[in-house]
């Protein structure tokens, strides 16, 4: 039995080496040369890196893409963005539902619209927490929040009330512009604080965040923001066939005014022909059954239509 089968596999073997033989001496066809797109996928013929942009600002500042680390720190985040398809095509899905209200709000309050990507690099516009207790859009510490007026306990937390953490940003970012001198530095203050880039700067006699050497976080911070706006802004360029119908559409409400406390908030929404699961899906700010409104108070719940 053992001689039958060392005898089968030596035959085998002869015959696979034959067939690799016969194999190797077909002629090779020349690959198909990749399409002529700066950006992502070449419908699987391979992967292409995309060309830096001739020049890019932020906020109206040029960035200085001459100096060799600034254009590589760019470069890394741009590669980062066109091949990470999952993270660009939700960041695009989301942008339809909420870039115009945000703009709307920045424009009102004399900051730049480029300042939708900053929250984008904070959170992709969902509704999250980080590991150290940032949350929202906007990713607002709780003291933070407060500061600027914002609720937030075990029932409340206005951090992911999108129109108040925007109106909360802003705020913050036009002290950091008035202190720091330009739009760049005061987006650098919002992640590395206003403290932290302050000492950075007078330690190292700069004056601009691409001349100063900092944390990791912050160094890739303004590159995250800026490749977001240059991908997300140009999808097409980049690979992404995405197109209006492929987004999320702006949610239909009504706002209610709420100034007495609710103390069962799935029977208010019955009540409203609607349940606590919409009702949390439009209000992500509700974090309990009840509603308790403080006197002199009031908060405004979006219905659905």
């Amino acid at each position: 039995m053992i001689k039958q089968y060392w005898k089968f596999g030596w035959v085998g073997t002869v015959l696979l080496g034959l067939s690799l033989h016969l194999c190797s001496q077909q002629p090779l066809r020349p690959e198909a040369p990749l399409e002529a797109e700066s950006g992502a996928v070449t419908a699987g013929k391979g992967f292409r890196p995309p060309a830096l942009p001739e020049s890019l600002t932020f906020a109206g500042e040029p960035v200085p893409l001459h100096v060799p680390d600034v254009a590589e720190r760019l470069d890394k985040e741009i590669l980062i963005n066109t091949y990470s398809h999952y993270r660009t095509l939700m960041g695009l899905k989301r942008m339809q539902r909420y870039i115009p209200e945000m703009k709307r709000l920045l424009r009102e309050n004399d900051v730049p619209e480029d300042f939708v990507y900053l929250a984008l690099a904070e959170s992709l516009f969902g509704h999250v927490t980080s590991p150290a207790g940032a949350a929202g859009f906007w990713q607002l510490m709780p003291e933070t929040a407060r500061g600027y007026g914002m609720v937030v306990n075990g029932e409340v937390d206005e951090r992911f009330h999108v129109e108040k953490s925007t109106l909360a940003a802003i705020r913050y970012l036009k002290t950091a512009k008035e202190r720091f001198g330009t739009w760049t530095n005061a987006a650098a203050a919002y992640n590395r604080g206003m403290g932290g880039i302050s000492r950075a700067l007078k330690k190292q006699g700069v004056d601009s965040y691409y001349d100063l050497y900092l944390n990791d976080e912050t160094s890739r911070y303004m590159f995250r923001i800026l490749a977001l706006k240059e991908v997300l802004g140009n999808p097409q360029k980049y690979g992404f066939d995405f197109s209006e119908e492929h987004g999320y559409n702006p949610l239909p409400t009504r706002p209610l005014t709420v100034t007495t406390s609710i103390p069962d908030l799935p029977a208010f929404a019955l009540e409203q022909g609607t349940n606590y699961k919409t009702l949390r899906y439009h209000n992500p700010w509700i974090k309990s059954y009840d509603l308790k409104v403080p006197k002199g108070k009031e908060f405004v719940l979006q219905l659905p239509k």
